[in-house]
Order: structure tokens, then sequence, then C-alpha cells
């Protein structure tokens, strides 16, 4: 089986670089108006939105080349304010995901 015949999920998902995770950790400590819980989510996005994002910029990376057919929910979005009430500038996907992918490479566990 080739990689191209290989499907993702029909789904939507929620990402933030750990970066922002960790920085908010940080924020929450320091921050005196803190308080209560903080949704960390950069983007909603559809797992295909996300394969055509990675083949952008990593064209030769094999990834699964069509979504499952099984139904999947609307999107739907969080919202930023209260975390960005605590000074945070969330990283965007396509930083997180080349700064993910080339520090996989560089443990070697992608190669490509």
């Amino acid at each position: 089986m080739h990689a191209g015949d290989q499907t993702f999920p029909n789904s939507f998902y929620r990402f933030v670089d750990i970066r922002d995770v960790a920085n908010a950790h940080i924020q929450a400590l320091e921050v005196p108006s803190a308080t209560g819980r903080y949704c960390l989510v950069e983007t909603v996005i559809h797992c295909s939105e996300v394969m055509k994002l990675l083949h952008k910029l990593y064209p030769t990376l094999c990834h699964p080349g069509k979504c499952d057919d099984k139904p999947s929910i609307a999107g739907y979005q969080v919202s930023k304010e209260k975390a960005k009430s605590l000074g945070i500038n969330f990283i965007p996907l396509e930083v997180t995901l080349k700064d993910t992918v080339e520090n996989l490479k560089q443990k070697g566990f992608l190669s490509f």
C-alpha cells in the first residue's frame, strides 16, 4: 500500500504550539489579573487543510492522499480573547508544522 492510498480523518482539529502553552503557563503565574481557565487554540482546521499545508511546505513528504468517508461534525471556532489578555500572540500553524517537521528530521524520526 502506498501512502497516497491511505486516508486521513474527516475531522476538525484544534492546534496550538507547545511553546505558546508554556508561555501561557508562565504568564498565568506572572500576570496579576490572570484568573480562571484559558482556552489555548491557535486555529481549528480540517485535517484536509493540514495535509494541504504540509504538502505546500514539503511536497516530497509522504502523506495520505484522501479523506476517509466517515461523517464529520461541522467546523467551529474557539475564542482567543482571554488568552490574548495574557499577552499570548499565537504562533501560526504553518510555523508550528514546519518547526515540528524540521525537528523530527533533525532527530532522525523523519527522512525524505
